[in-house]
């Protein structure tokens, strides 16, 4: 089974090809199989044209020199695992505050081995600025808080003692820049004991055997979970990933970070589901199953390549995000790679963990005609309706639809290409502006783009995908757009 690991940034991206061990292969309906085995790695920078390409050995020295140079730099106290030259693939150099020196050296192969671009009598030399600097700092952060890549492979950062530090405090006290990783801050802090700090939570006590070893334990990071692609089934709900601290040193984390024990590993959607509530209520489903459509439909692009239906069980949060999906038929779990779900899994540095928040399930379907379906798991325990505070003065009513039919009258020109009619359930504010619609049927979805709703709609918020404002009232209407080109709207009677 092939897997794929994916890390990206704006400036370096790392891509990680290799195999599950068969001895430790999860069932196939596992939804995120362990990568244990690397069989190839690419670093991508955004400075060089070609990747960086190299097996095991030049991956992991990647992630020592990346790690240590980090650790130095960020603290500006010298740290000699950055300085071991003679036995790695990989080391960076200072060149000046803000430019930094990544050298490649070939990988020791057998004699008249040349597949690998790296392998190269002279070796690579690539000049980064600090951003890029980060950027791939940032990458090899979003590895280490992935447990299902590599887990064996562990970052043994070493404190750096005081005896080696630069005299004057005065230098501790550069900035870091807002763009660096969580995980990279901690990797800061850790060398910079003494660093000040408001966020400093002292080490809970350990045992004798824990002080004294250098095992690194977990502390949760909202490092970007890594964005994947596998032969076989799909992807897991990204959890609050750990990234390694050493025991034997104070971590610096976030107040606002939650416990190891938040969020417990999962397997799939079931074993989520067992951790944590279901949303079952019938109008929270409906806008969600919206907002799930919004985001699947307009990242399908490449609708032509589908030779018959994929099937997939999709999780989303109550925000919508896409936390987990599994392929429900076999050609699902081929075609994953032709499907946008891999690139739409929620990312935890836009929003909060998801421990402990309610799960709604969806089926969705991607049609070999190119029609997007998505639906309820279970279906609707009953009719569902609007989500949010209503405007339901008659009279303002009135006046508001008034102003709906002129607004989209107006707007709408032109020969209609479809042969049925468009229905649509259209929500306005006090002042009339569009604030959301919604198809309700199919030919609907296929059509609107010929109807003036995703221009107005767009005009008014920036957008012609967002969700109803539950805060702000809104007045609600069906409108039906007829291929004779007549317009009707009634107010809002419910879904059919």
């Amino acid at each position: 089974m092939n897997i794929q690991r994916k890390y990206s940034l704006p400036n370096c991206t790392l891509l990680l090809e290799g195999l599950s061990d068969a001895s430790r292969a999860a069932h196939f309906q596992e939804l995120r199989p362990e990568l244990s085995i690397l069989v190839n790695a690419e670093c991508y920078l955004s400075s060089y044209n070609q990747p960086l390409v190299g097996g095991r050995e030049f991956f992991e020295s990647l992630v020592r020199a990346v790690s240590a140079y980090a650790q130095e730099f960020l603290s500006n106290v010298p740290n000699p695992q950055a300085h071991i030259r003679d036995s790695e693939l990989v080391e960076l150099q200072k060149l000046d505050i803000d430019r930094h020196r990544l050298i490649v050296h070939s990988e020791g192969e057998p004699e008249g081995f040349d597949a690998n671009p790296n392998h190269t009598k002279e070796p690579v030399q690539i000049d980064l600025n600090t951003v890029q600097l980060f950027d791939l700092v940032e990458a090899v952060d979003q590895f280490f808080a992935d447990t299902q890549t590599l887990p064996e492979l562990s970052l043994e950062l070493q404190p750096v003692t005081r005896r080696s530090s630069i005299a004057s405090q005065a230098v501790l006290k550069q900035a870091v820049p807002a763009s660096i990783g969580v995980s990279s801050l901690a990797v800061a802090a850790l060398a910079l004991s003494l660093i000040p700090s408001p966020q400093v939570r002292p080490p809970e006590p350990k045992s004798q055997d824990q002080t004294n070893s250098t095992t690194p334990s977990a502390t949760p990071s909202a490092t970007p979970a890594a964005v994947e692609s596998t032969d076989p089934a799909s992807a897991i709900a990204p959890t609050a990933n750990p990234t390694t601290t050493p025991t034997a040193t104070a971590a610096v984390t976030p107040t606002n970070t939650p416990s190891p024990t938040a969020t417990p590993a999962v397997k799939d959607l079931e074993a989520l589901l067992n951790t944590v509530p279901e949303i079952t209520d019938a109008s929270k489903l409906r806008a969600l199953n919206r907002q799930l459509y919004n985001q699947i439909n307009p990242a399908w692009t490449n609708r032509s390549e589908l030779k018959e239906d994929l099937v997939y069980r999709v999780g989303a949060a109550a925000d919508g995000a896409i936390v987990g999906y599994k392929a429900v038929n076999k050609k699902a779990n081929e075609d994953i790679q032709k499907t946008p779900l891999p690139n739409l899994l929620y990312n935890p540095a836009n929003r909060s963990s998801i421990s402990n928040e309610p799960i709604a399930q969806f089926k969705v379907v991607l049609t070999k005609s190119g029609v997007l379906e998505v639906s309820p798991w279970r279906g609707y325990a009953k009719t569902p309706e609007v989500v949010g505070a209503k405007i339901t003065d008659p009279k303002a009513v009135k006046d508001l639809s008034q102003k709906l039919y002129n607004t989209v009258r107006q707007n709408w020109a032109g020969t209609p290409n479809f042969e049925r009619n468009l229905k649509y359930r259209v929500a306005v504010n006090k002042d009339g502006t569009i604030a959301d619609y919604e198809p309700l049927n199919q030919v609907a979805y296929d059509y609107a783009r010929e109807t003036p709703l995703p221009q107005l709609l767009q005009a008014a918020y920036g957008s012609n995908l967002v969700a109803p404002n539950t805060k702000e009232p809104l007045a609600h209407f069906q409108i039906i757009f007829q291929p004779s080109g007549k317009l009707e709207i009634a107010p809002w009677r419910g879904y059919q």
